[in-house]
């Protein structure tokens, strides 16, 4: 067993954005997991292998919680405690009790009342663009319509919607020439999300953000700061990814024609499709960092306590021993079983509604805009410049 190792095989983290299911296959071929340099910069342990990330996602050993982090191992950005006490930095029995709360409000009763919204969000978007014959469906569709859901979820009127994009753009692909934008759009946004609780506890209504204010089970109620911080992780990651969902499995479409003319022969199979394209090329390439409470061993290698984990749901989604030929996108696939939305305990509480809003948003696509295609070659498209998520920068189309 090893305890340390160099890059093995050597690594250059740019390859996870250029071409990253060919460097996740190399990884995944070299051995079950690799020393790589972290999100943050420190070295990490990249975990490939689908068995092995479906394991671990639900290992108690491994923890959420920044505090079992070994002193100078992990220099992740650093919320002030109104965000970070957030479901994402939560072990039980904190996390247990956290999310029972939350599942109290976020049920899916409330999931499906945002059917008929989300389909009229959509028709507004398109109608906005169809006439024109050639858009950036990033900009003009793709960012906008998660936005607008998620201030119907959590009932924040029009005039109120702040500019979220700016916010998360800052905080994910930060800029190397601005280092104080990170902390700007923090302090931005949590002004913002105190301001909005504030105003919903003076006048509460029946949307998801009075009902998590006013929940309680067995006289146990959501902390100030937890309130504060799950607001700002339905903002942010509820955003974020759903952007990204939809953007990818779109260009995916682009690039299978064959597989575009089956889904518009019969937009009955949507639902499943969703699945297949979650599976293809998600949004989120890593599961939320880990730390082991204790040594684990991982295909051979000891990992010590307190070293960063990084489970790679992008490489687990696409490992041949799962799932028969990997890198072909076939909606008609019956074993779709993917791991896009995690596993165990913190399993992605909004999958739901990023399910309902991707089928929506590409059923409102391929019916309103007849003959999509790529409006520019296809190595012109730009990915995000971060291995935090995978999304493009814009996606412009003909139609």
């Amino acid at each position: 067993m090893r305890s340390a190792a160099p890059h093995d095989p050597p690594f250059d983290p740019a390859s996870l954005i250029i071409d990253p299911h060919t460097a996740y296959d190399r990884l995944r071929d070299a051995g079950p997991v690799h020393r790589v340099p972290g999100t943050d910069g420190s070295p990490a342990w990249l975990v490939t292998r689908h068995d092995d990330v479906r394991r671990l996602l639900a290992d108690p050993r491994l923890s959420l919680d920044k505090r079992n982090a070994a002193p100078g191992n992990y220099r992740g950005f650093a919320l002030p405690p109104a965000l970070d006490a957030n479901l994402l930095n939560m072990d039980p029995p904190d996390h247990t009790r956290l999310r029972r709360l939350v599942t109290k409000a976020f049920t899916a009763r409330r999931t499906e009342k945002l059917r008929g919204p989300v389909r009229r969000l959509a028709a507004e978007l398109i109608d906005a663009i169809a006439p024109l014959g050639r858009a950036d469906l990033i900009a003009s569709y793709a960012a906008p319509l998660p936005i607008s859901v998620i201030c119907e979820l959590l009932g924040i009127p029009p005039g109120d919607r702040a500019d979220f994009r700016s916010w998360t753009d800052a905080l994910v692909t930060p800029d190397p020439a601005r280092p104080e934008g990170a902390k700007q759009a923090v302090g931005e946004m949590s002004r913002f999300v105190a301001g909005l609780i504030a105003r919903k506890r003076a006048h509460p209504a029946d949307d998801l953000l009075s009902d998590l204010i006013a929940t309680h089970d067995d006289g146990d109620r959501l902390s100030e700061d937890e309130l504060t911080s799950l607001v700002f992780l339905i903002l942010f990651a509820g955003y974020e990814n759903t952007v990204h969902l939809i953007g990818n499995a779109t260009l995916s479409l682009l690039d299978h024609p064959e597989q575009l003319r089956a889904l518009r022969a019969d937009p009955a199979r949507l639902p499943a499709a969703v699945e297949e394209l979650t599976r293809f090329d998600g949004p989120a390439p890593l599961a939320i960092r880990r730390f082991p409470v204790e040594e684990v061993e991982i295909g051979g290698t000891t990992i010590p306590a307190g070293e960063t984990v990084l489970l790679s749901l992008a490489s687990a989604n696409r490992d041949p021993s799962r799932f028969p030929d990997p890198h072909n996108l076939d909606l008609s696939r019956t074993e779709v079983a993917h791991l896009a939305f995690g596993h165990g305990i913190h399993h992605c509480l909004g999958a739901p509604l990023a399910r309902l809003e991707a089928t929506i948003a590409l059923s409102t696509l391929l019916h309103r805009l007849p003959g999509l295609a790529l409006g520019v070659p296809r190595e012109q498209l730009t990915w995000r410049p971060t291995i935090r998520a995978r999304g493009l920068v814009s996606l412009p189309v003909t139609y």
